[in-house]
């Protein structure tokens, strides 16, 4: 065979020459065949012999053989030794020229050409960019679309995968489709050629590289991508071809318009069922498919519209079901269920309607499967749920006498970031009352806990939130014995630094907490505030011009309340407090310009 090809490629040199059709022809006929049985070798030897710059002037419309030209071409780019050679031959754009070609065969094989050239390669794409190949062949399929002939078909299939290749992982190249309008034209082509299914794989594989880019999901959601993916997924019995639609859906459904389009055109239910068929194997694939479909169905529900539509009021099919998750012995299907109903609790009339139907009770049960050795995920969700659901008013004292405090506060020990977080956020919501303030301020356990967390620097949430809860429990409960674990906790501390937050949300809590220790126990907090250099950073505050008016008054109110100390009234003589107080006075906010007049003569009172 070797002595056969080095004979064939001279021949061809001569022939490609003087142009003589059927000896060229034969020659051809050769190559494919060497091709056929050693691909990687038969491309060695071509592109040894010089061959490749003789294909570019062969590739001419008018020759019988340019399809088998383009051939030859194609099976060498299989070869990713050969993509730059083709590309530094010239042979782009000549091929890129071809694509104008009446000839059916012609357009085939250049295409597969074209599109094995650009796989895996930035001199290909770039080539096939420059000679502007890309919008020809979407014109192609423009003009092809509504023809379902096999021969078309084909050709649709090949140019199809020749984009494919020509953008996979290339934002720009991507970007350059959308604005040429590829998407309308493939999900026509899906539409019309549902019944092809290498076609439709081809199609599939696109959107997915496709929606990836955020620049494209206006222009699926202008189409019916979810009408046409849900009916194709509906008909979908292989495992393996129902990942392939997952794998759009899923980026797809990060859109707003898009997920109520999905739940519209009846993707829940699809899922509804996947989840049912599977809930009970044991098999691999069974598993990773429930994850899937739980995993979308949770991501359906972030869309507020999606949301509401399938809540109904809470009597509808989808929330019920969701709701029957919970119980389940399917951590996925626990987790699922609870991350679910966190979403469906993003509106207050959500959330009083679900306390009321016993949700709460649902919640507690499964963090109680969960509290020894648990699984994490199903806590952070459980815990999500239940910090949505104590968000109206009206949902707190009912929460309470449930009992979700105590259920949360056996996550206390959990050494989890997340679930620290969650368990922190749902306290911090539940105790507007005064009576839970005061109970869980005066719970040495859980206040030891929250010092300990305020210094977790490297989890900046669970540190922001455990100093939150601190002030929470002092603003919320007023009382003397809440102030007296925090301090005896060391706590302290932290609420003064906490006043210097970047957060004025949070330095606004932190004053008025300290506020009121100054008021209610300044005695026993005396030491740690002088400690804490609370009077120098006051003084920060108020001489700061970027400080808020809030701020600024919070912390006026806060140094007359520490006139009561000894140590403290003399830190504030000895910064000359006066000088800044008195510029407050004409503060463009009237409480701050107020508050400097009284703090002023507070200030000359006690000097």
């Amino acid at each position: 065979m070797a002595d056969n090809l080095s004979d064939t490629l001279k021949r061809l040199k001569i022939t490609a020459v003087d142009r003589t059709d059927d000896s060229l022809e034969g020659c051809l006929d050769c190559l494919l065949q060497a091709l056929a049985q050693n691909s990687m070798e038969t491309s060695e030897k071509i592109q040894g012999s010089g061959i490749l710059q003789l294909f570019a002037s062969l590739l001419v419309p008018q020759s019988s053989c340019t399809a088998k030209v383009a051939n030859i071409i194609a099976e060498i780019a299989k070869n990713e030794f050969m993509r730059i050679p083709c590309v530094d031959a010239g042979l782009i754009s000549p091929l890129v020229q071809l694509l104008n070609s009446k000839d059916q065969e012609v357009l085939l094989q250049t295409g597969r050409a074209l599109g094995n050239i650009c796989y895996d390669s930035h001199e290909g794409r770039s080539a096939v960019d420059q000679a502007g190949g890309a919008q020809i062949v979407i014109d192609h399929l423009r003009s092809l679309c509504s023809k379902t002939d096999p021969a078309n078909e084909k050709l649709l299939t090949v140019f199809c995968g020749m984009l494919m290749n020509y953008s996979n992982e290339n934002d720009s190249l991507q970007a350059q489709l959308i604005n040429m309008g590829v998407i309308p034209t493939l999900v026509k082509l899906l539409g019309i050629h549902c019944q092809n299914a290498a076609l439709t794989e081809m199609c599939l594989v696109a959107f997915g590289n496709l929606a990836e880019l955020e620049s494209s999901k206006e222009q699926f959601a202008s189409t019916n991508i979810a009408e046409e993916l849900v009916k194709l997924f509906k008909k979908q019995i292989d495992h393996d071809k129902r990942e392939m639609v997952f794998e759009v859906l899923a980026p797809l459904a990060e859109n707003d318009a898009i997920k109520l389009q999905l739940v519209e055109a009846g993707l829940v239910e699809c899922l509804l069922e996947i989840v049912q068929q599977k809930v009970d194997s044991d098999k691999e694939e069974d598993i990773a498919e429930l994850k899937t479909a739980s995993d979308l169905m949770v991501l359906l529900l972030l869309g507020d519209e999606s949301m509401q539509k399938l809540f109904e009021g809470g009597k509808g099919n989808v929330f019920q079901r969701v709701l029957s998750w919970i119980p389940s012995n399917n951590h996925q299907l626990q987790l699922a269920g609870a991350l679910a109903i966190a979403n469906f609790a993003r509106n207050d009339g959500n959330c009083i309607h679900m306390v009321d139907n016993g949700i709460v009770e649902k919640l507690m049960d499964l963090l109680d499967r969960h509290v020894e050795d648990g699984n994490v995920t199903v806590q952070h969700a459980a815990l999500s749920a239940l910090r949505n659901l104590a968000i109206p008013v009206i949902n707190k004292a009912k929460m309470l006498s449930a009992g979700v405090t105590e259920a949360v506060l056996k996550f206390l020990k959990s050494e989890m970031p997340p679930v620290q977080f969650k368990l922190l956020g749902t306290l911090r919501m539940l105790i507007d009352a005064q009576e839970a303030a005061e109970q869980l301020g005066t719970n040495v356990k859980l206040v030891e806990r929250l010092v300990e967390w305020c210094e977790a620097k490297d989890h900046a949430g669970v540190m922001g939130e455990s100093n939150r809860l601190l002030s929470a429990l002092i603003r919320h409960s007023k009382s003397k014995d809440v102030i007296k674990t925090i301090v005896q906790s060391g706590g302290i501390k932290h609420l003064v630094t906490m006043a210097t937050s970047e957060h004025v949300i949070m330095q606004n809590e932190a004053l008025v907490a300290l506020a009121l220790i100054a008021a209610l126990e300044l005695g026993t907090a005396e030491k740690d505030l002088e400690s804490a250099k609370l009077v120098q950073i006051l003084h920060t505050l108020l001489a700061d011009e970027r400080s808020a008016p809030e701020i600024k008054y919070n912390s006026m109110v806060l140094i007359c309340a520490l006139m009561g100390s000894e140590s403290l009234h003399k830190e504030v003589q000895d910064l000359a407090f006066l000088d800044v107080v008195s510029k407050l006075r004409s503060h463009e906010n009237k409480s701050v310009a107020q508050q400097a007049s009284l703090t002023e003569q507070r200030l000359a009172v006690e000097s």
